[in-house]
């Protein structure tokens, strides 16, 4: 573990800094104003986080003289959508803003993914500043450059990649945050001990209820877990390689997300921590794994609360038939070839090309048992 709190992507001249700190945001005002001489802002926020956080990111603005204009959407994923993009895009181009200004996601995962997506396509391409308000959003959304909305066909397949020019990731705002969010939150930090640091997830056994508490434990793992999203981010920024690690437990929780529409039925990271369960099965179950870690993986996330198996998914849950469709919209499908994140073990994860649908399909129906 890390007490430095300033994590740096390194990306040559599109490296920028992760700022993790309890007034991140409150510092935020002067930050800018040094980095962007004489630019306004247009703030992209939620209902919810424009309630809880706006009056803060305000005020530091207008502390330093800035001018600004705010775009609040609904909150929820069913606002990365193309609707709501046009709107974003059109409310920014009203109020003016140039090429040279900078637009501020102020917000979760939905809010960051459309807020970059926009300026990556307004005037064609504005620079665009991160400010994550939830756990996830801090320890993996906003990072990295991933930016987009959903389609009826599946999960991010509109986007592009445009990374921010900083991100300000404060703690302060994790306060405000429900148990089942934060919990969510959660399931995406764990997985960078998943995929090649078994040490880190280890450390997560033992510390996460003061993770959960606020204490300490909580600025040490979100630090290091954005140090592991730099370190596969610097190595691989457009994910033609190893980046897609990141994507472990992925395929299935994105098609479990697209089933139940995108709703509070099941939040992202719910459907991903049920993914990473099944991944960690689906190994074992062909030999690649040893079964003692997949029950060592779903136990550590009952623990915390995170749902591990399809009957924990609230509501009548879509066929077989029906996921493997959204299964077969997965990113990583290459010419209608499946790939996904499979696993020799905890923090041993590795990308697997060519896997049988039908196997998969099999595998799912045994899970609904």
């Amino acid at each position: 573990m890390t007490d430095n709190n300033i994590v740096h992507i390194d990306l040559g001249e599109r490296a920028y800094d992760i700022n993790v700190a309890h007034d991140a945001i409150d510092t935020l005002g002067a930050k800018l104003k040094s980095m962007f001489p004489g630019a306004r802002y247009g703030i992209v926020t939620d209902e919810n986080v424009a309630r809880e956080q706006l009056p803060r990111l305000k005020h530091t603005l207008e502390a330093e003289g800035l001018d600004f204009a705010v775009v609040t959407i609904p909150a929820g994923e069913s606002s990365k959508s193309n609707k709501m993009l046009n709107h974003v895009v059109e409310s920014l181009l009203k109020e003016r803003l140039e090429r040279n200004d900078i637009v501020i996601a102020l917000g979760g995962g939905v809010v960051g993914d459309l807020a970059g997506f926009a300026a990556s396509i307004i005037r064609r391409g504005m620079d665009f500043v991160q400010v994550p308000t939830s756990l996830l959003a801090q320890v993996d959304s906003s990072v990295g450059g991933k930016t987009g909305i959903n389609s009826p066909h599946g999960k991010n397949l509109i986007g592009a990649f445009h990374q921010p020019r900083y991100v300000a990731a404060d703690l302060t705002a994790l306060g405000t945050l429900s148990e089942r969010q934060f919990r969510a939150g959660y399931a995406e930090m764990a997985k960078y001990g998943l995929i090649d640091d078994q040490e880190f997830f280890f450390w997560l056994e033992e510390n996460w209820r003061e993770i959960f508490e606020g204490g300490p434990a909580r600025a040490k793992a979100i630090a290091h877990a954005c140090q592991a999203k730099a370190r596969f981010v610097a190595a691989d920024e457009k994910e033609l390689g190893a980046r897609a690690l990141l994507n472990l437990g992925h395929t299935f929780g994105h098609a479990f997300e697209a089933v139940t529409g995108y709703c509070d039925r099941l939040l992202h990271g719910e459907g991903i921590a049920i993914g990473m369960v099944l991944a960690h099965r689906y190994s074992t179950k062909i030999g690649m794994a040893n079964g003692q870690d997949a029950v060592r993986v779903t136990n550590h996330f009952k623990a915390v609360g995170l749902p591990t198996e399809l009957s924990d998914i609230s509501g009548e849950l879509a066929s077989t038939d029906k996921l493997m469709h959204h299964i077969a919209q997965d990113k990583k499908v290459s010419r209608g070839a499946l790939t996904f994140i499979l696993t020799k073990g905890i923090g041993k994860a590795f990308i697997q090309k060519g896997v049988d649908p039908d196997a998969i399909s099999a595998f799912l129906e045994e899970q609904r048992n």
